[in-house]
């Protein structure tokens, strides 16, 4: 007896997700509570992985076990699939552990030909029914499972409504529908070239390997990268007879959700449609009614339904999303996970469960998915301003925030767009799961058709993006990239603005304000400070910044650059006279017009700080960054350096470098002139004394930061100049000032002699940036080049930019802090890159024993969640 590869509903249980997926073992769960689940079984996670290690196909071995389940699931529903006297039908539907939202469409009614329709018809007594689900059937089995696209299709349909002067579906007649199921036969075979499958056996294993391969797709892999999902999980797949919602209007169908996903409210939320299958509530084809409406035309299945929804609140302790079917007014469950939500529904439905005592504050602030604060820290509507503006429509109000860009139709329009740094608005009929990546860069997303559960909507909640879904007063022309409302056309390009919270629409680019942290926010970032032991600083270069951060709860600053300074309108001249001062004395005379200047910018930054540890990193790129490019401005700085035009040239040609990213910067800029070290170092001190004094009870200890140290000779080279020149500025002021100095650790050599370097350095810096680029050896503009084609052979499954790859640049992380500690024991270990906002990597630095991680002031609350959550997994 081999593995176990397909489990029945009634084998299985809520504990096995990484196996069942997630909606598989919640439809095991359902069934052991007792509920009305329509039985069925599951094909694994495993079989996922099966089928792509056997080449993409399913081997005879899974085949045999499917087909054994399929009998043991006749003898539960007392029908034959495939059988002419009593056929059963199936839906088909993806169930990753992960939920991964319209990652793959559903099939349902399979089982179906042209001979089991004829019976169903007659045993039903209901051929329109029989009918609708035949073409419903041939619909989506060649959308989903033979990539046919259902544009065609849905052209047809609209064709045969004009034809019969009707507007909705449920107009068609038992005829037209039999028609329509013959066209739809024949465009298959038009399209692929041989007839739709009639073979129910074929149809299934058709079915669940569109399941597999739709693992594999290109939006999934996108989502994934999203989502920090690796390849590896696979997907399950779950096979379940059908209940029918389209028999008639004493049947229909709905998704509902226990709280509101978008306000947190406790109550009921959703929506559902009578005389329709699963799918028209998501895509919009009719406008739903809401849940409560379904209390006054059935009233018992209403009441059958707000019970289960109770349980499955409780027994989950958490928002359920679920999906219903009532056939001939009996009540039938097909789903239930935990709901996706805005950020503002989380943090609302977290502290009422807290205070409803279903769980723990620790519960709660597990149950925040760090990046989607995100959403929260972003702007809303200047007040004032909404209120002068006009609505030109409105419509539903699926997912909160406020948007404002140019509109665009199609999701690759808005990619191509945001890659020119274009704010955009996706505007479509309806969003689809191909459209993942234009809805990920947009600012929001406007959809003429769907409702509250649609696609675009339940996306958009779980990305944090803004959503006004259902407007059916937009006139679209796709073609030409314009849509008309309110009597005006807006063209690919034109500003609108949306209201993710009213639902309002607005013809105009409306300004944004600033977000703070307050109410609920606010109580479970309390909650979350209780439990992390990682300090949380800020990446900052402004005092505007540094404010900012400290409002968002940051702890101090882990990364001053100071060469972002240098590049204002009235700094630059002065930097480079330096640059291209023939002499030591021009080259200070040069520094001592930027030591004002800088002295200036770290007052206001310690002003900003409080008190709190602010680490400031020397000068570190390259000089050439420095220098003008065009000709008109190498002229101009020649005549006010008084210097030849062509000498001037020769002294910015002999500064271009190869490869400026290995070139003359960092601490090695400071080793050739170390006199720019003794202008930064006394700017430091005497700012820090000089704010000392104005506050007496702040304790400032200044950290000074060398920047792209590889060897010790050169830490203790640099240092010596710093050390030499803070010890007489603050001799100078009479002060007892303490200072640390420290390095960053950007090079792997660094790292590997980390131990010899903490011989002079008090702390370290991790710049993950550098690190990772000279770990992998290429540099991150140039990456994007060729990433996609690794993303795509699976040679990489991540950004290593984006997300700290672990095993290899992590490796050197974790060597460097443990031979750091063995030197000095009190080393104060921080990270400094991009990585220090990224929640996988904050778990990391957590585990790997560092001090502090430091962030983009927008990302200090994520960082600290996501330490808080790597505190609670470390005592479990």
């Amino acid at each position: 007896m081999g593995k176990k590869f397909v489990y029945l509903f009634s084998e299985g249980d809520g504990s096995m997700r990484e196996l069942l997926g997630g909606k598989g073992a919640n439809l095991a769960e359902m069934t052991k509570l007792g509920m009305p689940v329509p039985q069925g079984f599951t094909v694994t996670t495993e079989a996922c992985t099966q089928y792509y290690a056997d080449g993409e196909k399913i081997n005879e071995e899974i085949q045999a076990e499917i087909y054994k389940n399929m009998e043991a699931l006749e003898k539960i529903a007392g029908k034959k699939f495939g059988d002419l006297q009593n056929p059963l039908l199936v839906s088909v539907r993806s169930g990753a552990r992960a939920s991964m939202p319209g990652m793959m469409d559903t099939i349902l009614n399979l089982g179906l030909n042209d001979e089991v329709v004829e019976v169903m018809a007659k045993k039903t007594n209901n051929p329109r029914f029989a009918y609708d689900s035949y073409r419903r059937f041939i619909q989506m089995y060649s959308d989903v499972v033979m990539e046919v696209g259902k544009k065609y299709f849905e052209e047809l349909i609209d064709e045969m409504k004009e034809k019969r002067g009707v507007t909705l579906d449920t107009e068609l007649t038992a005829e037209d529908l039999k028609e329509l199921a013959n066209q739809f036969k024949a465009e298959f075979k038009a399209k692929k070239g041989f007839d739709f499958p009639s073979d129910p056996k074929e149809q299934l294993m058709g079915a669940i390997m569109a399941v597999f391969r739709s693992w594999d797709n290109p939006r999934a892999n996108y989502y994934r990268r999203m989502n920090d999902i690796p390849s590896s999980w696979g997907t399950a797949v779950n096979v379940q007879m059908m209940v029918f919602g389209n028999t008639g209007d004493d049947s229909g169908t709905g998704v509902a959700f226990t709280r509101n996903p978008a306000t947190g409210e406790k109550k009921l939320f959703g929506e559902f449609l009578l005389n329709a299958q699963g799918e028209d509530v998501v895509a919009g084809v009719r406008t739903p009614e809401t849940i409560d409406h379904l209390n006054d035309v059935m009233p018992e299945a209403y009441k059958e339904f707000v019970t289960i929804c109770d349980r499955l609140e409780d027994h989950y302790r958490d928002m359920q999303d679920m999906e219903f079917t009532i056939e001939n007014r009996k009540l039938y469950m097909l789903q239930t996970r935990n709901g996706k939500r805005t950020a503002a529904a989380a943090l609302q439905i977290a502290c009422d469960l807290v205070d409803e005592k279903m769980i723990t504050e620790k519960e709660a602030v597990m149950m925040i998915d760090p990046k989607q604060l995100d959403a929260l820290l972003h702007p809303q509507f200047d007040e004032k301003a909404l209120k002068a503006a006009k609505p030109i429509g409105s419509a539903l109000p699926a997912s909160p925030g406020a948007a404002c860009g140019r509109a665009v139709f199609t999701a690759a329009d808005a990619v191509e767009w945001h890659e020119k740094g274009e704010k955009v608005i996706l505007v479509r009929l309806e969003t689809s799961p191909e459209d993942i990546a234009g809805m990920h860069v947009s600012q929001g997303i406007l959809t003429v058709r769907g409702g509250m559960t649609s696609h675009a909507a339940v996306v958009a909640r779980g990305m944090g993006t803004c959503c006004v879904s259902g407007c059916g007063a937009i006139k679209m022309d796709e073609e030409n990239k314009c849509f008309t409302l309110d009597g005006k056309t807006y063209k690919e390009g034109d500003y609108i603005s949306l209201d993710g919270s009213t639902g309002n629409i607005y013809g105009e680019a409306i300004p944004t304000v600033a977000a703070s942290i307050s109410g609920n926010f606010e109580r479970l970032m309390g909650w979350a400070d209780e439990y992390r032991t990682l300090q949380v600083r800020t990446n900052a270069d402004t005092p505007k910044d540094a404010e900012q951060a400290v409002k968002f709860g940051a702890q101090g600053i882990g990364l001053t650059r100071t060469e972002h300074m240098f590049f204002d309108g009235d700094r630059i001249p002065a930097m480079r006279e330096m640059i291209v001062s023939k002499t030591e004395e021009q080259r200070r005379a040069a520094l001592a017009k930027l030591l004002p200047m800088q002295r200036s910018d770290f007052e206001g930054i310690y002003e900003a700080m409080q008190g709190m540890p602010v680490t400031i990193r020397f000068l570190d790129p390259p000089l050439h960054e420095f220098l003008p490019t065009a000709e008109a401005d190498i002229i101009a700085l020649a005549k006010e350096m008084h210097l030849e035009v062509a000498d001037l040239k020769a002294t910015i040609s002999s500064l271009h470098e190869f490869n400026p990213m290995m070139g003359h910067r960092g601490c090695r800029l400071a080793v050739s002139y170390p006199e720019i070290a003794e202008m930064q170092t006394q700017a430091v001190i005497e700012a820090a004394i000089n704010v000392q004094k104005r506050h007496p009870d702040w304790k400032i200890v200044p950290e000074i930061m060398i920047p792209l140290v590889g060897e010790i000779k050169e830490l203790a080279y640099v240092k010596g100049v710093v050390v030499k020149t803070a010890d007489a500025a603050i001799a100078a002021a009479g002060s007892d000032m303490h200072y640390k100095v420290g390095t960053m650790i950007e090079i792997p050599r660094a790292a590997i002699t980390a131990d010899e370097i903490a011989k002079e350095a008090e702390f370290f810096s991790f710049g993950t940036n550098d690190l990772t680029q000279m770990t992998f050896g290429f540099s991150r503009d140039d990456a994007g080049s060729f990433l996609g084609s690794y993303y795509d052979k699976k040679i990489y499954e991540q950004d290593p930019f984006a997300r700290l790859d672990q095993k290899g640049v992590g490796k050197l992380v974790e060597m460097a802090a443990k031979l750091g500690k063995q030197t000095r024991p009190d080393i104060k270990l921080g990270i400094c890159g991009e990585h220090g906002g990224d929640p996988s990597s904050v778990e990391f630095c957590h585990r790997a024993g560092l001090t502090y991680v430091s962030c983009s002031p927008f990302r200090v609350p994520i960082a600290r969640l996501a330490a808080a959550q790597a505190a609670i997994k470390d005592q479990k």
